[in-house]
């Protein structure tokens, strides 16, 4: 499937997050989703730690090599795909001690290579450093991804960057995210919808996706001008144990294979479980 260039749809497209993931990423695929994103983390990470790597990698045991394998899967398959670049992670995640410039520094140029050579076609976010090293660090990167890359870039605003800083963004970009989860850890969740309105005011051709977005109704709010959002809510049942109000063990896989069919349910089946098999089906 070519990639489509995701371009003001009439409505907002959910990216699946955490494809990178592929025992979820093939019930995602096997059931219909045409939009997901990925995350660089796992594979850069190891180009900089090496064996003090500490991400798994969840590749399908089909997968020869998954640095190569897991990005071909998600970009080959899907109508839009996003590839994030994983420095949240290393910033706030499993590798927090490690974010002083250089190391921010050489994971830029490890992502860049990263993306070369194997993340054909994504739509890639930048490396918005703005929490650790500043808003100006954060404008080197993105002008230098601009030249590095040829792939499509999405800008990132955080709160550091202020309304100055935002109005240089969208003078600059033609695809802007807005950091949900950051929004509402500040308590201005309901700065989403003004801040995304006022992107679009001043640039209606732009395109943005809300980083984190799992509330139906900012989705709902934001559906008829936002271009995309990414979500891991339809896995967060794996964790909790639970679809709405009902608990994943007391799925009934009769009536689930019934829902999708058998040829899909035990495609996915291969690699989950019988009741993540279930859930997945189910929360998908």
């Amino acid at each position: 499937m070519a990639m489509e260039v995701l371009h003001c749809p009439d409505n907002i497209k959910i990216h699946y997050a955490g494809a990178e993931v592929q025992n979820q990423f093939v019930a995602v695929r096997e059931l219909g989703v045409n939009y997901a994103l990925y995350t660089a983390f796992p594979f850069v990470e190891r180009m900089l730690f090496g064996s003090k790597a500490k991400s798994p990698i969840m590749a399908l045991k089909t997968m020869s090599d998954p640095k190569i394998d897991i990005p071909r899967a998600c970009t080959s398959t899907m109508k839009h795909c996003i590839q994030d670049s994983g420095l949240f992670t290393l910033m706030f995640g499993s590798q927090s001690g490690n974010h002083d410039e250089d190391t921010i520094n050489r994971w830029y140029d490890a992502l860049c290579e990263f993306t070369l050579n194997h993340g054909s076609g994504a739509t890639c976010v930048e490396v918005d450093c703005q929490k650790v090293l500043g808003v100006q660090k954060a404008w080197e990167f993105r002008e230098r991804m601009r030249r590095d890359l040829p792939n499509r870039i999405i800008n990132v605003f955080h709160l550091e960057d202020g309304k100055k800083g935002l109005d240089r963004m969208i003078e600059f970009s033609d695809y802007i995210a807005v950091s949900v989860p950051e929004l509402r850890h500040a308590g201005k969740k309901d700065y989403t919808y003004k801040v995304a309105s006022y992107i679009k005011n001043r640039k209606p051709e732009i395109d943005i996706h809300l980083l984190g977005c799992t509330e139906m109704s900012l989705l709902k709010q934001c559906a008829s001008f936002c271009t995309s959002s990414d979500s891991t809510t339809y896995v967060s049942g794996k964790r909790y144990g639970f679809v709405g109000k009902h608990h994943i063990r007391n799925i009934r896989t009769e009536d689930v294979r019934k829902l999708v069919g058998d040829e899909i349910y035990d495609c996915i089946n291969q690699y989950n479980n019988e009741q993540n098999t279930n859930f997945l089906c189910l929360s998908i």
